[in-house]
């Protein structure tokens, strides 16, 4: 026996008390530190306990601290990793309905604002015709229980017959199959109305994720149309109009001049009479691309976000958007501002609004084989990360054979969330090697891991003193 390679714990000294977690069974408990103790005995080969030590002995070995071998624990991890990638419970496909934008964040692009809408790609009900027809031959061939489509962009509100058409023949398609359908939006806010909500709610819309970039004054700063005017107000008056439809995840993007406005953002929002139906509140750091942007022609990957648009600096609100409120799941932010992000959940918990523990991460979809990411123009990506950059394209809905697209797809097949660089680190069942977008991005390798070790370890401890106040309760 071995106490197992994903044992994390925190020492709660004024509580005489640890909190043990194992990452990869994601069993939490509360113990004395005899029994940490009696870890490290297994550890160094001791078999010897008396009745109740061995009583707790078994309890550990239920809950996965304590393992067969290193060797069967790895093994165990393979197998976790080849189930996930393999499985057929939920086909998951995002949408990317246009890369044209109403807004015009700094952040986000360089260049000239009023020319980008010119180049940007946008789907035609004929293509949307050939995704269904795509988005149907999967269904056959997966038959899932469940089918979640994501819309977003750009703007997905820019695009609305695209919207309603894939959102009722796909629910038709699966109503036909058995499946459930799950829709999801990410979405701006400034063009969401009741009525949009009304068209879609019978086709399985579930959640709705809305940006604001800290409180009015700095989000209107970050996030103006492209005349300039504030989007604010418009925003949370279309929040007020719908919540009680839809359940809302409330996003924003912040840098070293923004973050400290989002407490008094989570303030205002507490305030609202939709406070109660707001389903989650998780904000990311924004990323600053190596080079300016290019807003015409190729965009290259390096400078190009989530969403696909080309930029200076990329928000991880769309690629990283994590789970909304019906369980759908997109790669999360690679890159940590360790103590902001610990110091936002703080202060969002505060308020009483849910938001993401920085634990439970992953891995991300890109290894999953039934998740795939469609731009306007029909071609199929790993993931929203790489959605924008055609050399990065795995295929195309309309079944062309091109060869650099299969060595593409290869390249991605390739991908494993377990690195050797990696070693043994106790989080690699949630992190599974970071972003793919990311190490791609930074170091040019893609199979590189990019670290989350310490941002996780800030929230570890957050969540041991949570569990410790709870325990009081």
């Amino acid at each position: 026996m071995k106490p197992s390679m994903f044992n994390v714990q925190v020492p709660l000294p004024e509580r005489n008390e640890v909190f043990l977690m194992n990452t990869f069974s994601d069993a939490q408990v509360l113990v004395s530190p005899d029994v940490t103790g009696r870890l490290d005995r297994v550890r160094d080969g001791e078999r010897a306990f008396d009745a109740d030590e061995q009583e707790t002995i078994e309890s550990l070995v239920e809950n996965g601290f304590i393992v067969g071998s290193r060797e069967e624990e790895k093994q165990a991890l393979t197998e976790y990793f080849t189930n996930l990638r393999e499985d057929t419970d939920q086909l998951r496909v995002t949408v990317l309905t246009t890369l044209q934008c109403n807004f015009a964040c700094d952040y986000c692009f360089q260049g000239d604002h009023g020319d980008y809408n010119k180049f940007a790609a946008k789907m035609t009900l004929e293509q949307a015709r050939g995704l269904a027809r795509w988005i149907e031959n999967r269904l056959d061939e997966v038959k899932p229980e469940k089918f979640v489509i994501t819309f977003f962009g750009g703007e997905p509100l820019l695009n609305l017959p695209v919207m309603y058409y894939l959102a009722e023949r796909c629910a038709a398609l699966c109503e036909e199959r058995g499946v459930r359908q799950i829709v999801n939006i990410i979405t701006n806010g400034l063009l969401l109305t009741r009525d949009v909500v009304e068209r879609l709610a019978p086709y399985g819309l579930s959640g709705i994720k809305i940006t604001l970039d800290g409180d009015r004054e700095t989000h209107n700063r970050m996030r103006p149309l492209r005349g300039k005017q504030g989007t604010f107000d418009r925003i949370i008056e279309n929040v007020r109009r719908v919540s009680d439809l839809v359940p809302i995840t409330i996003g924003g993007n912040f840098d070293e001049s923004s973050v400290d406005s989002y407490p008094d953002l989570l303030d205002f929002l507490k305030e609202q009479d939709f406070a109660g139906q707001i389903a989650k509140v998780n904000f990311k750091p924004i990323i600053k691309a190596p080079e300016p942007a290019t807003p015409k022609g190729m965009i290259p990957l390096t400078v190009v976000s989530g969403d696909g648009k080309p930029l200076g600096g990329t928000c991880m609100t769309t690629a990283g958007a994590g789970k909304l409120s019906s369980g759908s799941s997109a790669c999360d932010s690679c890159h940590f501002v360790d103590e902001k992000m610990q110091f936002l959940r703080d202060e969002t918990r505060k308020r009483g609004f849910p938001t993401p523990d920085g634990v439970h991460m992953g891995p991300c979809e890109i290894h999953r084989r039934h998740a795939h990411t469609i731009g306007p123009d029909g071609s199929i990506y790993a993931c929203p990360g790489f959605t924008g950059d055609n050399a990065q394209s795995t295929g195309h809905i309309d079944g062309r054979e091109e060869t650099w697209r299969q060595a593409i797809a290869e390249r991605f097949e390739r991908l494993s969330p377990h690195k050797e660089e990696c070693g043994d680190c106790s989080y690699i069942p949630v992190c599974g090697g970071g972003c793919s977008v990311a190490s791609h991005t930074e170091v040019g390798d893609m199979y590189a891991p990019t670290c989350h070790r310490g941002a996780m370890e800030s929230a570890l401890v957050s969540l041991a003193q949570r569990t410790a106040a709870e325990a009081n309760v």
